[in-house]
């Protein structure tokens, strides 16, 4: 943010006329190295398009953006002329605030200038001696309470006096009116009760301007002995009008208001009730603002000019704010509107105004006499496109590869669906009819998901329906998309808006089986939008077909026919996406993660997919199709057989064995994974156990849960990672401030050890929950033997107090780092367990969720395998055993590359475990290593699966 401070005020100048003034300021910003002397011309060029006086003594010069270039650093000075300089030929300036902006961060000052406008500050100017003066003077702020209708918030949902705190501060942050930090200080001893069951809140820190917000919950809370349903937060100020606070508290104090205020009314009808301003009810159009550096000074005196052709009042607000005129240059330079944000024009009813909003609007869109990139039509119409989310094709070939997600082969002609788009107005005017809009969508969504949950024999499908009722029935999420509709959105706006920000936190988190979560809420989101938008399905073919999409829903996915669908191919996801999940529920092969390309198929194209190696063949010859065929079958054979056989051991053929075991997330997945053959479970993901739970869920709860895996696994070795999240994988009741890099950031066990007493309670759980029988506990993101060592020493503590029989302590190999030290942590962990996902995301630097990128990281390349050969060697060479719980442990080109290298445990999703067990039997140990010898060798992750190819086919 940009601070006016007096260092760049220089007092005492003098000037014969406008044109020494405009050499004194360039000589200014020369000097202090903001732009180079040519930037003169562009200062020059503006003048002669229209003087930049903006009123009581002020003149704002700036240059044209054709002179940007002359321009160093975006910057702002004052120069005070205190014997006036001739301006526009009509008006003096006593001081003139010289711009030189390569961006909008000169918004914020002129927000400042235009509300020291408010008052009658040229004589101030003009006789002012200090630049301290000078500044006092531009940050004078308005001495009124702001109370308007956009403040207030009725039928909203509160469990507590903490959600009353957080509804009233995010009206006011949205406002502009208070900054972060403002909610931390109100406190409910401060609470002041007006009567019954209306109470009162203030604070004076973190203040942009006095200001006060009201909260009406849904129902009255039990709360110190009393009531509280309606909640008066005031934003106190230094310049706070205690006048008209007064007069509004004396409002409240009054009976026949607090009655109204205690029954159903809307927002509108309680502003009239306290004389806040209100939204007229006015005809209106919104468009986006496209001027890269947002409204200021030239474009808003053309939208001034425009509007004052018109007889009629017509006002403008930004992004949801209160009304402004128009027609006052001063007034709209204090919006501060933004390059992407919302202007939403009103024009007085039965007047040329209401004709004029669509020249009005038009004029906007062409850039209000500046060049603008055109908008795309979706932002700057009053219609909102709103799709799921999507990169742009880089790469024109059609991909000849993607990620397998459901075994099998399949064929057939591509039926090809683009990603959704839904058309809606953005803003409404009815608050009660938007929330009925939105009532009837849910309620025929949740209604659909019944039928298909009756309509399913297979349990995963159930479940996952049963968590999309579970999001729908979630009161913070209807909480929050309430919290756009009373921001004058349309249903439609405001569910699309909250699932698609809480949608891409969620693909954000580090964890790939909690990130592609991001995808069920976007399922979601589409059902209720195709409702709210009365979209209808497409029709699909009547022919076997490869379905061909961006991205499948879960739902989408459940349904398909099966004998109908040969096969899915995606551009995105992953295989362990809820879509992939119920793919293979349903016995469809599935390919994801291929790419945009893929979206450019033809319609009827024959696709070939092959959902266990991920290859994909467009338009592939008869000859192919017929090979495909028999390989079907022998893969189903081979299938069959490695079921009936998942009990067995994974022995060689020379009679080396690997421990095979699975990762889960969920407690309840434990018997499913010795159902299919797991000897151990490898990877226990705790935070699932957390964030199942509203807040942190207690020792008590924790060894109850953990109790459960260990008694289903029946001796079988327990393998739990600590808790693994932090800024990239947030608890709601664990709050971390935002990261600019969150993968780099306080995640892991640098948030633990943060959080020694969260650690410590479920370290206690856990080896209490033991009784034992074989626990392996090891720590997260462990990059530093300190890190290992500071670990170690609270569990020491518990252990001292809960002595634990049969315990193994390690930590997970998962960033460059740990690998480098293992020949030091060798010597004092019991066992590591390497985590090839985030292993392979540091080591090449590739987020593995990026769209473009992620196929490249793959953990095969040779920098990983140099890794993970160091960390088994230093394990090895001190008797302690080494697993693997990444993606790789079940990729079947991996699997002899990782026996070679002498890896002990293979862990993976359950239902790759017969597979694995099966392939691991047709090998020979002492060729195995041989290979991955050679595959340290290699140069490319390519080079080593055509090496693994060639060797073993």
């Amino acid at each position: 943010m940009f601070v006016l401070e007096p260092k760049h005020v220089h007092m005492n100048l003098r000037a014969k006329d406008k044109a020494t003034a405009l050499q004194c300021l360039v000589n200014i910003l020369v000097e202090d190295q903001l732009t180079t002397a040519e930037y003169l011309t562009g200062l020059q060029d503006r003048e002669a398009q229209g003087a930049t006086y903006l009123g009581q003594g002020i003149a704002i010069p700036h240059g044209t953006p054709q002179s940007r270039e002359f321009i160093k650093q975006t910057g702002i000075r004052l120069a005070h002329f205190p014997e006036g300089v001739g301006w526009d030929g009509e008006h003096k300036i006593y001081l003139a605030v010289v711009i030189a902006a390569k961006s909008d961060e000169h918004l914020q000052v002129l927000q400042i200038l235009t509300r020291a406008l408010n008052h009658d500050v040229s004589v101030q100017v003009q006789t002012a001696t200090t630049a301290e003066q000078i500044i006092d003077i531009l940050q004078v702020r308005p001495d009124t309470l702001v109370i308007h209708e956009n403040l207030i918030q009725t039928q909203t949902h509160v469990e507590d006096i903490d959600d009353f705190f957080w509804a009233a501060a995010k009206l006011l942050k949205q406002q502009k009116l208070v900054e972060a930090g403002f909610l931390s200080q109100l406190d409910p001893k401060n609470l002041i009760q007006i009567q019954d069951a209306i109470w009162t809140i203030s604070g004076k820190n973190y203040v942009a301007e006095a200001a006060v917000s009201i909260v009406q919950a849904e129902q009255v809370l039990n709360f110190a002995q009393g009531q509280i349903q309606t909640l008066i937060c005031i934003a106190q100020h230094e310049q706070l009008d205690m006048v008209q606070l007064n007069h509004l508290i004396d409002l409240l104090f009054q009976s026949n208001i607090q009655q109204q205020l205690q029954s159903e009314q809307s927002r509108h009808e309680i502003a009239k009730l306290i004389g806040a301003e209100i939204i007229p009810d006015w005809p209106y159009q919104p468009v986006v603002l496209a001027n890269k550096h947002g409204l200021h000074a030239r474009p808003a005196t053309q939208l001034v000019n425009i509007s004052k052709t018109f007889k009629g009042d017509i006002q403008v607000a930004v992004d949801g704010g209160p009304y402004v005129s128009a027609k006052s240059l001063t007034k709209l330079l204090a919006l501060g509107c933004q390059y992407g944000q919302t202007l939403t024009f009103i024009a007085e009813p039965n007047t040329d105004a209401v004709e004029g909003l669509t020249a009005i609007v038009q004029a906007v869109k062409n850039g209000l006499g500046e060049e603008v990139e055109p908008l795309d039509q979706s932002e700057t119409a009053s219609i909102v496109q709103a799709e799921t989310a999507w990169e742009e094709i880089i790469d024109t070939d059609l991909p000849a590869q993607g990620t397998a997600a459901s075994s099998g082969l399949a064929f057939g002609p591509a039926h090809v669906i683009k990603p959704k788009k839904f058309q809606y107005e953005r803003f409404g005017r009815n608050l009660k009819a938007e929330k009925e809009k939105l009532e009837i969508a849910l309620y025929s969504v949740k209604n659909t998901i019944h039928q298909l949950i009756l309509k399913t024999e297979i349990d995963e499908i159930k479940q996952i329906f049963q968590a999309h009722l579970e999001m729908l029935d979630d009161p913070d999420l209807i909480q929050q998309v309430h919290q756009g509709l009373n921001q004058n959105l349309t249903a439609a706006a405001a569910w699309h808006d909250y699932i698609e920000q809480a949608a891409q936190t969620q693909a954000a988190l580090n964890d790939p089986l909690l990130a592609e979560r991001a995808a069920d809420l976007r399922d979601i989101g589409d059902k209720v939008l195709s409702v709210l938008c009365d979209e209808v399905m497409p029709l699909e073919p009547e022919q076997a077909y490869i379905l061909v999409m961006h991205d499948l829903g879960p739902g989408d996915v459940a349904r398909l026919d099966k004998d109908r669908v040969a096969g899915i191919l995606t551009a995105v996801g992953g295989a362990s996406a809820h879509s992939a999940i119920v793919a293979r529920a349903l016995g469809i092969p599935a390919v994801v993660g291929a790419g945009e390309q893929i979206l450019k198929i033809e319609t009827q194209t024959t696709v070939l997919i092959n959902g266990d190696t991920g290859a994909i063949d467009i338009d592939p010859a008869a000859e192919q199709i017929e090979q495909a065929i028999r390989e079907r079958e022998q893969q189903k054979q081979r299938r069959q057989q490695a079921e009936r056989h998942c009990q067995e051991a994974a022995m060689t053929v020379d009679q080396h064995q690997v421990e095979i075991a699975a990762n889960i997330g969920k407690i309840l997945d434990t018997a499913k994974a010795v159902d299919h053959g797991a000897e151990a479970i490898g990877l226990l993901r705790t935070e699932l156990v957390f964030m199942a739970h509203r807040q942190a869920p207690n020792e008590i709860t924790q060894e109850k849960e953990y109790r459960h895996v260990l008694d289903t696994l029946a001796g079988r070795p327990l393998v739990v990672r600590t808790l693994d999240v932090g800024g990239d994988k947030p608890l709601p009741y664990l709050p971390i401030a935002t990261e600019e890099n969150p993968f780099l950031g306080l995640r892991g066990i640098r948030l633990t050890l943060r959080k020694p007493q969260l650690l410590r309670q479920q370290l206690i759980a856990l080896v209490k929950a033991a009784d034992g029988r074989p626990l392996r506990i090891m720590f997260p993101m462990v990059g530093r033997i300190e890190e290992w060592r500071a670990a170690r020493h609270i569990l020491d503590e518990v252990l001292a107090e809960y002595p634990c029989e049969n315990l193994q302590v390690g930590i997970m190999i998962e960033v460059p780092s740990a690998a480098l030290l293992a020949p030091l942590l060798a010597k004092e962990v019991d066992f590591f367990s390497i985590g090839t996902n985030d292993l392979t995301q540091y080591t090449l630097a590739i987020d593995r969720g990026h769209p473009v990128l992620s196929a490249e990281a793959d953990g095969l390349h040779p920098s990983i395998l140099l890794l993970i050969d160091q960390a088994v060697r230093a394990a090895h060479a001190h008797q302690k055993w080494v697993g693997v719980c990444g993606e790789l442990a079940a990729d079947p080109k991996a699997v002899p590359v990782l026996l070679g290298l002498g890896v002990d445990e293979l862990s993976m999703s359950s239902s790759s475990i017969p597979l694995v067990k099966a392939q691991i039997r047709t090998l020979n140990y002492a060729d195995c290593q041989q290979l991955a010898q050679r595959a340290l060798q290699c140069e490319s992750a390519t080079a080593v699966r055509d090496l693994v190819e060639l060797t073993h086919g």
